[in-house]
């Protein structure tokens, strides 16, 4: 973000940094609207367990198919403000619960030619503005409220670090798995879960409904 900083210091975009800068901050504008336009129907109607197992296995497969089928003819370097924007307006179909953020956003970068690894590293970098703004709100939480940290410091701090190192290993762990393999395993992934939560519906473990 110290290339967008700079950019709005200058009134320009040059560099390749600047521009992805601009993309990220642009991303993350339709998600934050849409979230909050539809926040009540979201909880109240698109939380239901059958219709969060359908979407499980519906948008794996779609990215499945967008990935065997589309061309790939843009690399990282290739994104722009605008290319930012569509991603984001993908990335905010992951308000409906079972839509997996990481997987829309990869999926809408495949649908515009970006190779399997650009596809991802741009998703990762797209949920960071998220995370911040979601420790930034509970750092004011606790700011208004500091009892709900007594006694826990340590645990906090613990739990962000280990959060920290995971997502990282995840990451790398994906891009690395990505250069040789496709989405297959995670289609399969989603499918077995859809499978169990209808599972459980059809046993009467878990109702239909909430």
């Amino acid at each position: 973000m110290v290339a967008w900083f700079g950019s709005i210091k200058r009134r320009s975009i040059a560099s390749v940094d600047e521009k992805i800068g601009w993309a990220l901050v642009l991303g993350t504008i339709p998600g934050a609207i849409a979230g909050a336009v539809f926040e009540d129907v979201i909880q109240r109607k698109l939380g239901q367990p059958w219709l969060i197992a359908v979407m499980l296995t519906v948008f794996a497969a779609i990215l499945y198919f967008v990935d065997r089928l589309a061309k790939v003819d843009r690399s990282f370097d290739s994104i722009r403000p605008r290319t930012g924007l569509g991603l984001g307006v993908a990335q905010a179909l992951a308000l409906q619960p079972g839509v997996s953020r990481s997987g829309v956003t990869i999926t809408a970068g495949r649908l515009i030619g970006l190779d399997r690894e650009s596809a991802a590293r741009i998703s990762f970098l797209l949920s960071l503005p998220i995370i911040a703004g979601a420790g930034l709100m509970k750092a004011l939480d606790i700011v208004q409220d500091p009892s709900t940290l007594e006694g826990m410091g340590p645990q906090f701090v613990a739990g962000i670090i280990a959060s920290a190192v995971s997502g990282f290993l995840v990451i790398a762990f994906l891009l690395s798995y990505l250069r040789k393999h496709d989405f297959g395993l995670f289609l399969w992934y989603r499918i077995g879960v859809t499978l169990l939560v209808f599972a459980l519906i059809a046993t009467g473990v878990r109702p239909a409904t909430v």
